[in-house]
């Protein structure tokens, strides 16, 4: 049966529902599934939590859902550049879980290999470790983190063979591997899909078996800081 589907919405088709816990790749700007994120938007679903690095900026990524205040909670380690973020926090209005950033993408791989828990140093003796539980190994203290096993996976490769063996460039490669393997399904946009047997298997980020469903479209390119050198 083919995991290619012609478009984001019909690639989505069965899948959403209010109060899902969605994962979501992408690190600041790049490899964000953006076309399965308006695909959402335009779903109307609402009430969502997403378990991503962050939400991209105001007009692209998860920000487009938080303006439509589909977005009830979200699980991340960075807020910064997205000003709508900031103030649905700071007003109440949306809940945040703050990871450290690698503490993040290890739950998200630990969901991925079916481990419910771990336990890491980080985050030991500050607020991240309120209510947390505490234990202590040749002397040193850890906290213990939760694996995330979310609902749904979206995220975006830069190139994908039919069964969806994928690879990933460059900073895109941070945080959708790991947010690829924790949903119970997984949704993949790509820039390109080619014939099976294309790729060499020594270059693949991400086997295809944690892929459902493949979706090839155009992307924007969009840089989040941009800086120049004086003339």
């Amino acid at each position: 049966m083919s995991k290619i589907y012609e478009s984001a919405a019909a690639a989505l088709d069965g899948l959403l529902q209010d109060n899902m816990l969605i994962a979501s790749g992408g690190f600041g700007l790049c490899g964000i599934p953006e076309l399965l994120l308006k695909a959402i938007k335009d779903s109307g679903v609402k009430d969502l939590t997403f378990a991503s690095n962050n939400a991209g900026v105001d007009d692209f990524g998860i920000g487009i859902l938080l303006q439509t205040k589909q977005v009830r909670k979200m699980m991340s380690s960075y807020v910064g550049e997205n000003a709508e973020f900031m103030r649905q926090y700071l007003s109440g209005e949306l809940e945040i879980e703050f990871n450290p950033q690698g503490t993040l993408a290890e739950r998200m791989r630990a969901g991925g290999a079916g481990i419910p828990g771990f336990y890491t140093k980080t985050g030991v003796g500050t607020q991240v470790a309120e209510g947390k539980e505490h234990k202590e190994f040749d002397g040193q203290t850890y906290i213990l983190e939760r694996g995330i096993f979310a609902d749904l996976s979206i995220v975006k490769a830069w190139k994908a063979d039919e069964t969806g063996n994928a690879i990933f460039r460059k900073t895109a490669r941070n945080f959708n591997p790991p947010a690829a393997m924790c949903g119970k399904v997984c949704v993949m946009e790509v820039e390109e899909i080619v014939p099976v047997g294309s790729l060499d298997p020594d270059n693949i980020h991400l086997p295809g078996v944690y892929v459902h469903r493949l979706v090839q479209g155009e992307h924007e390119k969009r840089i989040e800081q941009r800086t120049v050198r004086e003339a």
